[in-house]
């Protein structure tokens, strides 16, 4: 893990907290959007019925109390909501709600808490916890409280409900719904840009230019980035580029054929200029199903979630304005796998992205709005667990140098191969995880990283499972018992169990390898944030948007 980078992040949002320190408005019921207490019924609308955009009152859109014999005031207030801003930045955190940037916050707390005494000192807030506004908003969509992220991403990105796994269509998936990239390219002269940290045609960043039945229809959706014209994108490689047949030319190719400067090395990466045009950047350094490499995994040469937000302003600044939506994509992913310490680094990797906007800001500051929301929960994360009690070891994360992936593809897989023994994997796992076998500790040790002998029973059993592999049925398909999908999901038994506990051992806890059906939270700053202040649903993100972007309300 680079624990001089978390040093150098801790000081730098320290002193952005400080400068940007301001209260922030609750999220009660003074927001605009109307949150349907029969949501079943909200789910279930057809798209010749779409839901009720009532149009909110001065008070509502800024989410503060007016004065209404004050008609100056009123009127000052009125203008100050019809500012359009020139720069938009939108970061969205997969899987990330209150949880996780909660325990990412809490994490830099506890490396800064003050040893010498037994009191503690609180979090250290991240960057955009300290934006002027805060909102909260429901991520439900029309299968399930528990959506996904095709549908919620559709939900902020067009501003409608759909069915979990489809982007940008109805129910009947017949009727396609346009998004406000779309708006912004077809009806203004903006710039925009698109990043992920995972594949690029993927279901977050496909909500904001592809239209599909299914988020698995990645040459498709690929196709359909081709065709958007957007000016940016950047992030992990594309899926299928040749098609699910494998026969289909390659989307790579089409994409240079149509005009795009198809990059794929950092060295070109970095010697990419406006003056490029339209412009394609994959990750040279491509990792687990070629995405960005995880946080904790980086190396300190290539390049992070932040250089890729600074190459997209370098690409996208012009005198009209861009959008430009940069996704976390990869909190998700380590969520889904119960590893903590790898998300608290995915989340510091996006604030560290949202600085980039943050620092643009104070540049333009009447013009410029940033936005940080998630789409959904995922893993069911919690800061607490039953064997701790109310006590928490946050800190005891930072002795994790590696993700649960490349632990997987690094370590795992020659101990497999090689048929190493439980031991000699353990003293792997006490150097990558920090957790010690009871007859290795010494006084020195960190008593709260010794496992007991339930925690090493549990190890083995898992180690076992991992070297003989499941069982299978008569085809030779792999067979999970109940027991065992609850205690590893579809995850390397050991990788996770590794995970568990050290989570356990920290106070850290998860429910579930799916999503949950927390609401989000939605931090923003600059011009139009008072918009983003309240309760509201996730539809309304996009709503608020157009109606700030002065765009064709669509909805």
């Amino acid at each position: 893990m680079k624990a001089n980078n978390t040093w150098k992040r801790l000081t730098a949002l320290i002193a952005a907290a400080a400068l940007m320190a301001m209260p922030l408005t609750g999220c009660g019921s003074t927001g605009t959007g109307d949150t349907d207490s029969d949501s079943g019924e909200s789910a279930t609308q057809s798209a010749s019925e779409p839901e009720s955009t009532e149009e909110p009152t001065n008070e509502e859109t800024t989410g503060q109390e007016t004065d209404g014999d004050s008609e100056g005031d009123a009127a000052e207030l009125a203008e100050t909501t019809t500012v359009t801003p020139k720069y938009v930045f939108l970061f969205i955190g997969d899987g990330m709600t209150y949880s996780q940037f909660q325990l990412a916050s809490s994490y830099l707390g506890a490396l800064e808490d003050d040893s010498s005494d037994d009191i503690l000192d609180g979090n250290v807030a991240l960057n955009f916890m300290s934006f002027d506004y805060a909102g909260s908003a429901t991520t439900y969509d029309s299968s399930s409280f528990c959506p996904d992220s095709a549908s919620t991403a559709t939900s902020i990105a067009s501003g409608f409900k759909t069915y979990s796994g489809v982007i940008n269509m109805d129910e009947t998936k017949t009727v396609s719904y346009t998004t406000v990239a779309e708006q912004l390219r077809d009806e203004t002269d903006y710039k925009i840009g698109v990043i992920s940290s995972v594949n690029l045609n993927h279901a977050t960043p496909a909500a904001f230019y592809a239209h599909q039945a299914s988020r698995n229809n990645y040459y498709e959706i690929g196709l359909e980035l081709i065709d958007s014209g957007y000016d940016y994108f950047a992030g992990g490689g594309l899926l299928q580029t040749t098609g699910a047949d494998g026969e289909q030319t390659d989307l790579y190719e089409l994409a240079a054929e149509a005009g795009y400067n198809v990059v794929r090395t950092q060295a070109e990466a970095e010697e990419v200029t406006a003056e490029d045009g339209k412009t394609i950047i994959v990750t040279e350094n491509l990792a687990d199903s070629d995405s960005l490499s995880y946080e904790i995994d980086r190396e300190d040469d290539e390049w992070s979630l932040a250089d890729y937000v600074s190459k997209g302003i370098e690409v996208l600044e012009n005198d009209s304005g861009f959008f430009l939506m940069c996704e976390g994509g990869k909190i998700d992913w380590a969520c889904h796998a119960n590893d903590a310490g790898t998300v608290v680094q995915d989340v510091l990797a996006l604030a560290d992205a949202v600085q980039v906007a943050i620092d643009f800001a104070e540049e333009h500051p009447d013009e410029t709005l940033i936005i940080v929301t998630g789409d959904h929960e995922t893993g069911g994360l919690s800061i607490g667990f039953a064997g701790t009690d109310y006590d928490t070891y946050l800190d005891n994360i930072q002795d994790q140098q590696i993700s649960f992936a490349k632990y997987d593809s690094d370590y795992v897989e020659g101990y497999i191969e090689n048929g190493t023994d439980f031991t000699t994997a353990m003293a792997d796992v006490e150097e990558l995880f920090g957790l010690i076998l009871p007859e290795n500790a010494t006084e020195d040790d960190n008593d709260t990283l010794v496992l007991t002998d339930y925690e090493v029973e549990q190890l083995e059993e898992a180690y076992e499972l991992t070297m003989d592999g499941y069982a299978t049925d008569t085809e030779g398909n792999t067979v999970q018992t109940e027991g065992e999908y609850i205690s590893y999901g579809t995850y390397t038994p050991f990788s996770v169990t590794v995970t568990h506990l050290l989570n356990n051992k920290s106070g850290i806890n998860f429910s579930s390898y799916a999503h949950t059906g927390l609401p989000a939270a939605v931090f923003a700053q600059g011009v139009g944030a008072e918009t983003f202040a309240g309760s509201y649903d996730n539809t309304d993100i996009h709503d608020k948007l157009i109606s700030l972007l002065g765009l064709t309300d669509l909805t």
